[in-house]
């Protein structure tokens, strides 16, 4: 019995370790079942999916990019892309001749993609327009495929170049709006697909499948188009007439940090860009205004002055003394008007440009409340705009200003800024007294008109008080209308600043090398449109703001009043044009004379050199001039 018993156990023994043997091994199954099913299902059907067919991608429409009314500034249109299979292909030979020759590609370059069987597709040319897609379409040959996409075109040419930027051949944005909003523009692509069998040939008779690509959203800017032309016919003349190596100008309006044009001449067409030069193409494609750094010279006073008047540092019943120059850490400084202004208020110093003013109200502001209000008003930091590449400017570590440097700063030299920086800062000091964050950029939209995302105004800080800010605003309008109140454009209350700056290379001053420049805005007395002009190194002989720059923000300024159709403050005055007269010969005169004769005449002057006799002048003796031109000077 014994025996039996241990036998029967034993038996049992086995059956029960039979059975968790074969629970085990299902386990493993159902397990691995699972993994394949629930975890790499999709993975496995991808890799099933991708065997049995050959797929095509079919390029996503580009979104478009509109101005502030909608106008079309880039857009996409039909264009398409050839592949080949080469083991569909018959009579390669022909097929390749008759593709070269209506691609425009060289018949071994077609032949050798159309042939090589390793590939599953090649790509044959991109970007082929619908007459030459149709041709290749009639012929109906084996292997060849033909799918649609989109072509990116823009409706002005070279118009808005540096902001709107351009794509790649495949629709990828590579500068300006285009890049830095890629994400939002590309839009998703989608696929063709075709059963085929092992070898990669395509099976007949079987279903294809068709996977659409999903548009790009638009992206609407805050640049009115009818502005922009305005901004860029000036530039294009500016830059022909003073030989200049760059023209830029933006458009701001100063009560919100809006952008309303913004552009630098020279420029390319966005349609015909010059690929084959890269070092050009990134020189013109380049939004300098944003990106490059320069001394604002006496534009800057501008911040200066509103700087003292908000520390308490100067009032308008202060008096100053100019007899040419002061001397900061026994270093001379000069002022433009080498025989001084004399005794002058501070409205006359501003008006007049007065270095010697800003030096001395540059040092009762003291280092650091000078540094606490240029770092508020923006300089220093990046903006925050939507472009790539934006610089923060250079300002000297406060530790290490020195006296004269400080002297400097006061009247826009020793401190490097952006054009953007500065008209930003601008609007600030003339709006009431708040910075805002500058923006080109409305909303994004998809097709349907839907908001995505909506842009508004943001005001990062109060500068000066609103009472200050208009105070700036009364000797800006001073500034540029010394001899009448709204003869500066007849009729229209504008203020202004000019600006002369030398340009430095090496660690020294560039000979000859300039930048001329201009801020102006209206309405004078509560501003808003501000707008900032400068010439690059002119070379028509003239460099001052006053001549190089001014002529053409008045032909801005004016075309902005015709546009928004804004009458005249005094229309009296709009009607009376400026008086013609023959310039007089003032060579060989000395410069007390000639002052004393141009000043009988009623018209403004400006002195370059710091002799004491006249060898030349602009305009020349016997040329055109009118009674609201700035004449220069030159001394020996």
């Amino acid at each position: 019995m014994n025996s039996k018993s241990h036998n029967l156990f034993s038996l049992q023994n086995r059956i029960l370790a039979l059975l968790l043997i074969i629970l085990f091994v299902f386990c493993v199954v159902f397990l691995r079942l699972g993994i394949i099913q629930i975890i790499n299902g999709n993975w496995l059907q991808n890799k099933a999916l991708d065997q049995w067919t050959r797929d095509l991608p079919i390029i996503a429409e580009r979104g478009y990019i509109l101005d502030t009314n909608g106008s079309e500034l880039a857009i996409s249109h039909s264009s398409y892309s050839i592949y080949a299979r080469a083991k569909e292909i018959k009579n390669a030979t022909s097929v390749a001749q008759f593709l070269a020759n209506n691609l425009k590609l060289k018949f071994s370059n077609v032949f050798e993609k159309i042939t090589n069987r390793g590939i599953s597709e090649s790509l044959v040319s991109l970007q082929v327009d619908t007459d030459i897609a149709l041709k290749i379409f009639e012929k109906n040959y084996d292997g060849i495929y033909i799918v649609e996409n989109s072509k990116r075109y823009y409706s002005y040419g070279d118009l808005l170049t540096q902001v709107l930027g351009f794509v790649t051949i495949d629709n990828i944005g590579q500068a300006g709006i285009e890049n830095y909003f890629d994400e939002y523009l590309k839009g998703k692509a989608g696929c063709s697909l075709v059963q085929s069998d092992l070898t990669g040939v395509s099976l007949k008779n079987m279903m294809d499948y068709y996977i659409s690509a999903t548009s790009g959203y638009n992206v609407n800017l805050t640049i009115d188009v009818n502005i922009q032309l305005i901004v860029e016919q000036a530039l294009n003349k500016a830059l022909y007439e003073q030989v200049g190596k760059s023209a830029s100008c933006i458009v701001m309006k100063a009560n919100s940090g809006e952008i309303v044009a913004m552009s630098t001449k020279p420029s390319f067409n966005l349609n015909n860009i010059p690929r084959d030069n890269v070092n050009e193409l990134m020189s013109m494609v380049k939004n300098n205004m944003v990106v490059d750094i320069y001394e604002p010279g006496s534009t800057f006073k501008i911040i200066t002055i509103a700087t003292a008047l908000a520390t308490g540092a100067a009032s308008l019943n202060d008096h100053f003394y100019c007899p040419g120059h002061c001397i900061v850490d026994g270093e001379r400084i000069k002022c433009w008007k080498s025989i001084g202004h004399g005794s002058q208020t501070l409205a006359k110093g501003f008006a007049n440009s007065c270095n010697c003013v800003f030096t001395t109200l540059a040092q009762k502001i003291g280092l650091a409340s000078f540094y606490e209000y240029v770092k508020n008003f923006g300089y220093g930091t990046p903006s925050g705009i939507e472009i790539s590449g934006e610089s923060s400017g250079i300002l000297m570590k406060q530790s290490s200003v020195k006296t004269v440097d400080l002297a400097r700063m006061g009247f826009g030299q020793a401190i490097a800024v952006t054009q953007l920086q500065h008209i930003t800062a601008a609007c600030a000091a003339v709006n009431g007294g708040t910075l805002y964050q500058p923006y080109l950029i409305k909303s994004i939209t998809d097709k349907s008109g839907n908001v995505i995302k909506e842009y508004s105004p943001i005001a990062k800080k109060r500068v000066i008080s609103s009472e200050i800010s208009n105070i700036v605003n009364e000797l800006m309008e001073l500034a540029v209308n010394k001899t009448g109140k709204y003869i500066f454009i007849p009729g229209y209350n504008v203020g202004g600043k000019t600006g002369t700056t030398q340009k430095y290379e090496n660690g020294g001053i560039a000979q000859g090398k300039y930048i001329s420049s201009f801020v102006g805005t209206y309405p004078a007395d509560n501003p808003e449109y501000v707008v900032l002009f400068a010439v690059d190194e002119p070379g028509a002989g003239a460099y001052y703001g006053s001549i190089v720059a001014v002529p053409y923000a008045k032909e801005i300024l004016n075309g902005l009043f015709e546009y928004y159709d804004i009458k005249p403050d005094d229309p009296e005055l709009a009607e009376i044009k400026p008086k013609e007269f023959i310039m007089p010969d003032f060579t060989n005169l000395s410069l007390t004379s000639a002052v004393g004769e141009l000043s009988k005449l009623g018209l403004e002057y400006e002195i370059d050199g710091y002799g004491s006799s006249i060898i030349s002048q602009l305009p020349v003796a016997g040329a055109t001039a009118y009674s609201n031109d700035t004449i220069v000077l030159i001394t020996n």
